[in-house]
């Protein structure tokens, strides 16, 4: 009976012990559940998701199948996927905590911040990419012993490169790159010999390149460019016989090429361009026969390119420009079945060009500009059908243009003036459809250009300039796309054709120096876009149109030595984009305009007219006075005494601004503060309590170098107003704000005054609706950097023309544009510094002086 009682307790003992581990086992599942699940919510609460990817975040699904997540199939979150999905804000260190994550890609979003101290944490993490985000601040320290991925690049760490980096021992891809790391390579970097993939560039690392990366032995990539690395490329680099991308481009790095890089046999891409590598090109790099790209461009290396170069079978692209390469083209190049691209310009190769070059290439890009080429133009350059690139100016090169390039539909880029080609122009060179740039300037070409058909649809720079046609002008070059047109220097007679004035698209059209007559069509007018207009040194006649006096950003506009007469249309200048006028040596009378545009107009510039008045500077006599009849006396005197009484008036109205504008001082809790405004109307608005209440973080306007700026409003009327903080108060020198605060023009934020106690100052401006010019630029259209050129050109002119003396813009920018609701930009100035050498010299400074010919500056800058 006892054995019977033990042998049913035995079974129901084991049954109990199952039970017992089974709640044990489950309970540390759920225990485990709920921390990834509160880790999950914790890194989700410090993220903001505009496009709600993250919707489905919430308890009340299992994690498992919320978007981005992957779990393996015991339930555990293995990875992380949320690349590209537009998410901001911190990232917390809870998602690096997850017990069984192996993957986290958080890549190409807005995250921002300080990675966290322990990104590192995770032992079990195989793959980790945080880039292209706004990450700032250094690299946290640590290691993870399992991590075979780490890319860090495209944010803005800063610091150096932990040492601790080497003790990844198992990282296969490195990349840090497009960041502003500091310091050196650290040799530690050394350890990784599972290394395959090594991307340290654009950044600001200094120093020499290892030589113990050649121990690295399992690299493919090294991609150390747009540093400022110095010293030799190291010999050593020549054992990763693994190595297929080495790049090294954008350094200071000096010496010879090493010949031991002809050891990398599975090398396809060598970049070594920009830096200040000398010496010829080793014998041993043309054995590497798996090159596709060489680019040893920008160096100061020498010697001959070597025929050795027929070696390399499979290269397409060849970068030798700006060197000092002496010598003949290789025949050899013309060889290489593959050769794509062929760029070997400003060097110093004589002799001529492969006469089968192109024949057996497949070539789409090749320039030879700026060398010292003789012969002809080789008839076979465009047989591979795919050339679109031919740049061959600035040489020797003689002979016709070949008639197979009149054929070459595929081209869209010509540059071959500067040479002494010679011949006329084909009847099919002038109907390519997809050329937009045709510059054959500066040869001996001749023939008429009006006896053939134009069809070129896609033209928008054609330059004819400095040649021997003769003949009138086409009326069309069949493009409505052109923008530049210079036909200047040749033999051309006629009129200036009336349908040039359908061209809407045309900015620049030089026509000087031939032998052009007739009037000036005033359908020129018709083209708003125009900036420069040459037509100096022909034989026109007849008047100014004064329709030029409307064309919207005219800001050239040369008519000298021709046979131009009558009057000088009154508003020909009232446009402010118009800066330089030159209608000397005609038969022009009467008075100067009193516009913009000849107020301080040179002598050389309006001489050999018959022409008086304007300021001393034009040289011209006073223009005569018409005696006024006696009763004009009375009515001066009487005009006199209403003159006499409004300034009376005025002078009682303006002291009683004044008294609004002079130094207040004012006491409150915080000490004694001094208020100057330069407005009575915004004296009277903006109260020292406005401009403390401002100054709040809620309020953060802008952070700059030189302080914050903070949003303001006048509890008075609601005026708006920025407050910056200026960071040292004995910086700013009274008289010369002052005298910013009187400039009154509607391109310049106004300056409405400056609030200063013996620790702080704020400077006080307009508010004006709108964003920075650097926000908005890509996305303007042609009409909109139109207007915005006008009025940033305004601006400066009123700056430097108006004032007196003239006014320094300060350090220009596109952060230091407003463009506003109507599209008008909005210059904020620099404000002077005061510069102190010891205790005892100080004077005023400004950032940046304006060049001289800012205004074709800026319209380049803007409308590029």
């Amino acid at each position: 009976m006892l054995s019977s009682m033990a042998a049913a307790k035995g079974p129901q003992a084991c049954s109990m012990l199952f039970m017992f581990w089974f709640l044990v086992l489950n309970s540390r599942m759920l225990h485990a559940d709920n921390q990834e699940l509160e880790l999950l919510l914790s890194f989700k609460s410090s993220l903001n998701d505009p496009l709600k990817y993250l919707s489905n975040w919430n308890p009340s699904a299992t994690f498992c199948k919320w978007q981005g997540i992957t779990c393996t199939n015991s339930s555990r979150i293995t990875v992380i996927e949320l690349s590209g999905k537009n998410i901001s804000g911190k990232i917390s260190s809870s998602v690096f905590q997850l017990p069984y994550i192996q993957t986290i890609d958080l890549s190409s979003n807005q995250l921002s911040g300080k990675l966290p101290d322990d990104i590192f944490s995770s032992s079990s993490l195989r793959f980790l990419n945080l880039s292209n985000n706004n990450f700032t601040g250094p690299i946290p320290n640590g290691s993870i012993f399992l991590l075979e991925t780490l890319d860090l690049s495209n944010n803005m760490l800063s610091g150096k490169i932990p040492q601790e980096i080497g003790s990844f021992s198992s990282l296969q891809f490195l990349d840090l790159g497009g960041n502003v790391l500091v310091g050196k390579i650290p040799l530690s970097v050394t350890n990784l010999t599972s290394l395959q993939v090594l991307t340290l560039a654009s950044n600001q690392l200094v120093g020499q390149i290892p030589s113990e990366l050649g121990q690295m032995r399992s690299l493919k990539w090294i991609y150390l460019g747009y540093n400022n690395l110095s010293g030799e490329i190291p010999i050593e680099l020549g054992q990763l016989t693994s190595l297929n991308h080495l790049d090294l481009v954008y350094n200071n790095l000096t010496g010879q090429i090493p010949s031991s890089l002809g050891n990398l046999s599975n090398l396809q891409y060598l970049f070594l361009y920009q830096n200040k590598l000398a010496g010829p090109i080793p014998k041993s790099i043309f054995g590497l026969t798996k090159l596709i790209s060489l680019d040893l461009s920008d160096n100061s290396l020498s010697g001959e390119i070597p025929e050795l170069i027929i070696k390399l079978k499979i290269l397409e692209i060849l970068h030798l420009f700006s060197n000092n390469f002496t010598g003949k083209i290789p025949v050899a190049l013309s060889s290489l079945p593959r050769l794509q691209i062929l760029q070997l310009w400003s060097n110093k190769l004589s002799g001529e060009i492969p006469k089968d070059l192109g024949k057996r290439n497949n070539l789409t890009v090749l320039d030879l500009s700026s060398n010292s080429l003789t012969g002809r133009i080789p008839e076979g350059l465009c047989s591979s059908g795919n050339l679109f690139k031919l740049i061959l100016f600035s040489n020797s090169l003689e002979d016709e243009i070949p008639k197979s390039l009149s054929t070459c539909n595929s081209l869209r880029r010509v540059r071959l003036q500067d040479n002494s080609l010679s011949g006329e122009l084909s009847s099919e060179f002038t109907k390519l459809p997809l050329v937009y740039f045709l510059d054959i300037s500066s040869n001996n070409l001749s023939g008429r250009i009006d006896s053939r058909k134009w069809e070129m649809p896609s033209l928008q720079m054609l330059s004819l300039a400095r040649n021997s046609f003769l003949g009138g002008l086409p009326d069309s070059f069949g493009s409505e796309n052109l923008e530049n047109l210079d036909l200047s220097q040749n033999l051309f007679s006629g009129a200036i054709p009336r349908k040039f004035g359908s061209l809407s698209e045309l900015m620049q059209l030089r026509l000087s120096k031939n032998k052009l007559s007739g009037e000036i069509p005033d359908e020129l007018s018709s083209c708003e876009k125009l900036v420069s207009l040459d037509l100096s040194h022909n034989k026109l006649s007849g008047q100014i149109p004064a329709s030029f006096s409307e064309m919207p950003v005219l800001g050239l506009l040369d008519l000298s030595h021709n046979e131009l007469s009558g009057k000088i249309p009154a508003n020909l200048g009232r446009v402010e984009s118009l800066v330089q006028v030159n209608i000397s040596h005609n038969h022009f009378h009467g008075s100067l305009p009193s516009t913009g545009a000849f107020l301080a107009i040179n002598a050389s510039a309006v001489a050999g007219n018959y022409l008086c008045g304007g300021d001393k500077t034009s040289g011209l006599p006073p223009c005569r006075r018409v005696k006024s009849p006696k009763w004009w006396f009375y009515v001066a005197c009487s005009l006199g005494a209403l003159v006499l009484l409004a300034l009376v008036a005025f002078g009682f109205v303006f002291i009683r601004g004044q008294r609004n504008l002079e130094l207040k001082r004012v006491e409150n809790e915080d000490g004694t503060w001094e208020l100057q405004f330069f407005n009575s109307k915004v004296s009277k608005s903006i109260a020292i309590d406005d401009i403390l209440l401002s100054m709040k973080e809620e309020n953060l306007f802008s952070r700059g170098k030189k302080g914050a700026s903070y949003k303001g409003k006048s509890i008075t009327n609601d005026m708006e107003f920025i407050v910056k903080k200026m960071n040292d108060v004995n910086s700013i020198p009274l008289s010369e704000i002052s005298g910013l605060g009187k400039l009154q023009h509607p391109n310049i934020v106004n300056l409405f005054g400056l609030c200063q106690s013996n620790k702080v100052a704020y400077v006080i401006y307009e508010y004006i609706e709108g964003k920075s010019l650097s926000e908005v630029l890509l996305n303007l259209s042609w009409e909109r950097r139109r207007k915005i050129a006008i009025g940033i050109a305004k601006a400066l002119r009123f700056l430097h023309c108006y004032c007196s003396p003239s006014v320094l813009a300060g350090y220009m920018s596109p952060e230091k544009i407003i463009i506003d609701g109507k599209d008008e930009p909005r210059l904020i100035l620099s404000l002077p510094s005061l510069l102190c050498i010891e205790t005892t010299k100080c004077f005023i400074s400004s950032a940046y002086v304006a060049p001289g010919n800012w205004p074709i500056l800026l319209l380049a800058t803007i409308l590029s």
